[in-house]
């Protein structure tokens, strides 16, 4: 497979520039049928996905099913530690641990706790410990769901989140203003500058997004100037309703399905 090197003259101010077209979605799987909010893969080639209210982990034979009607909609899915699953259920302020078997480990209920939090972000962090963000005062937090105890880190937001991920040590997000943000565990916030806008985007990281236009797939990926280059990644999928990028493994959700890709991003 070709890849293309795009240079991008010093003299460049414009913040975002088209690239050139560069096809590097392959590998595309059997279309999965049936009405699935999330799918993914985690680098052990297991298959998580959510279906009406059922969370399943699957691999060859192996099945795993997690359900709780009583919660509602899943509405937040965190695999990125395969021993500590995250579901949050929007709808009840609850969140769901679960181990790798898919097994209820623990249940919070933010609404009951004794510093009132309404959750709108969360994510699993290190040291046992939850990114949230909390509406009630615009902070985020890190909630130790051993010791049940709950801190703010760094300073109110100023305006509302839009698009947010997170690792074991970082917060990162996009503001309604498309201000981008990142907030380390121990509360230091650093301003990543503008970013790029689509009908629906994912951060990757600080300096890569993927995003759709006209239901075009997009990466794009930031210079050293702080301007973007997008460059479009050619799928037979052309119509689709939203898609997911998790592990080098690029879910595109369609009517008729879903596709799995394989991509390495930059």
């Amino acid at each position: 497979m070709k890849h293309y090197l795009i240079w991008i003259p010093f003299f460049l101010v414009c913040p975002f520039v088209q690239g050139q077209i560069n096809s590097v979605a392959t590998e595309q799987s059997t279309l999965l049928k049936g009405n699935y909010s999330f799918y993914a893969m985690d680098p052990f080639q297991y298959c998580y996905s959510v279906q009406a209210h059922v969370f399943r982990k699957t691999l060859d034979k192996e099945y795993f099913e997690y359900k709780n009607v009583s919660l509602g909609k899943i509405t937040k899915v965190d695999i990125q530690n395969p021993l500590k699953l995250l579901l949050y259920y929007e709808d009840f302020n609850t969140v769901i641990l679960l181990d790798n078997q898919l097994n209820e480990t623990q249940r919070i209920d933010f609404s009951l706790e004794k510093t009132p939090i309404n959750v709108t972000a969360i994510g699993i962090a290190s040291l046992n410990q939850l990114w949230i963000y909390n509406s009630l005062n615009q902070q985020l937090g890190l909630y130790d769901y051993l010791k049940n105890t709950y801190k703010t880190v760094g300073t109110p937001l100023t305006a509302k989140i839009k698009h947010y991920t997170s690792d074991f040590n970082t917060f990162t997000w996009i503001d309604e203003n498309n201000q981008g943000y990142s907030c380390s565990i121990f509360g230091n916030i650093t301003s990543l500058g503008a970013y790029p806008t689509g009908d629906q985007l994912q951060i990757i990281s600080t300096t890569t997004v993927l995003l759709s236009e006209k239901e075009e797939l997009y990466i794009a990926t930031r210079q050293r100037d702080n301007s973007w280059v997008k460059r479009k990644l050619s799928i037979a999928e052309k119509r689709f309703e939203k898609f997911y990028y998790q592990g080098q493994n690029l879910t595109i959700f369609t009517t008729e399905g879903i596709y799995n890709f394989k991509i390495i991003l930059p």
